[in-house]
C-alpha cells in the first residue's frame, strides 16, 4: 500500500480574539482603552480534522473564508502548532502560502532568487545552475538585475512559484496561489502542476475557483467553521458545494 505524502488525524486549533461585548457603557469602553484589559474568547478555527494525502495526488481544499482551509496548510507547513491531533510529513514541503513574504524589496532578483531558493532547500550549485531556468518560466529574464521593490504582485507571483518548482518538492502547499498573475501565467502554472502530480509530487490546493478545482483536482475536501463537511471525487464535491451556495 503507498505511503501518505501527509496525514493528518484528528486537528485542533483555536485562537484567541479580542472583542467587545454587545452590550456595555461608554465608561465601560473608555476604560478598556487606557488599560490591558481586553475581554477575549477563543474561536475554534480547525475542529477534529483529518486528511490524508497521497504522492501524484492533487487535493483540493474547498470552503468560504473563515472555514479553516489556510490554517489547515499553515499547521502542515508547521508554521502553526496543533493544540491537538497529529500531523506526519514524508518528504520535502514546500509551502506557497504568503507569496510575497518570501522576498526581500531591497535585493535584486538573482539575489532573490538565491535566498527563496535556499530557503526551500536548494544548494548554493543547484540555484546557480537553474537561474535561467528560473527567470525564464517565471518570464522575467530581462528583470535579474532589478530590485523587487518594483515588481508588481504578479511579478513576484511567477518569481516565488518558479523557484519553489525547481526546487524538486515531494509535497507543495499552494494557498490560492492563481488569484495574482495573468491568465497564460496561471494556466501555465497549473499544467506545472499537473506535470509535478505526474512525478509523484503530493498537491494540496486550495482555491475559491471552482473551474480551477474540478479540472486539475483529483480529490476534494470541503471544509465549513473548521470542519470537514464532505470529501471525495472531485465532481461529486463540487456539485454538492454549489447545490449548498444556490
Amino acid at each position: 500500500m503507498t505511503q501518505p505524502a501527509m496525514r493528518m488525524q484528528n486537528v485542533n486549533k483555536s485562537f484567541q480574539i479580542g472583542y467587545l461585548k454587545n452590550k456595555q457603557s461608554v465608561l465601560a469602553a473608555v476604560a478598556k482603552i487606557f488599560s490591558d484589559r481586553e475581554q477575549k474568547k477563543q474561536i475554534h478555527v480547525v475542529d477534529n480534522v483529518s486528511i490524508v494525502a497521497y504522492p501524484g495526488e492533487i487535493l483540493g481544499i474547498l470552503g468560504d473564508n473563515g472555514s479553516g482551509k489556510s490554517t489547515i496548510l499553515r499547521i502542515i507547513a508547521d508554521i502553526y502548532g496543533a493544540d491537538s491531533g497529529t500531523v506526519e510529513v514524508h518528504g520535502k514541503l514546500i509551502s506557497l502560502i504568503n507569496l510575497g513574504a518570501a522576498l526581500k524589496e531591497r535585493l535584486t532578483m538573482k539575489e532573490n532568487i538565491f535566498m527563496v531558493g535556499s530557503l526551500f532547500g536548494m544548494s548554493t550549485d543547484t540555484i546557480r545552475n537553474s537561474l535561467n531556468s528560473i527567470a525564464d518560466f517565471a518570464e522575467l529574464t530581462e528583470f535579474m538585475g532589478t530590485k523587487t521593490y518594483q515588481f508588481s504582485s504578479g511579478m513576484v507571483q511567477r518569481l516565488v512559484f518558479s523557484v519553489a518548482i525547481h526546487a524538486s518538492p515531494d509535497i507543495l502547499l499552494l494557498d490560492e496561489v492563481f488569484e495574482v498573475g495573468d491568465e497564460n501565467f496561471k494556466r501555465k502554472s497549473a499544467q506545472k502542476i499537473q506535470q509535478l502530480a505526474e512525478q509523484k509530487v503530493c498537491v494540496l490546493l486550495v482555491s475559491h475557483n471552482l473551474e480551477l478545482i474540478e479540472k486539475y483536482c483529483h480529490r476534494v475536501i470541503w471544509l465549513s467553521k473548521g470542519k470537514v463537511v464532505a470529501e471525495g471525487a472531485t465532481k461529486d464535491i463540487t456539485r454538492l458545494y454549489r447545490q449548498e451556495k444556490k
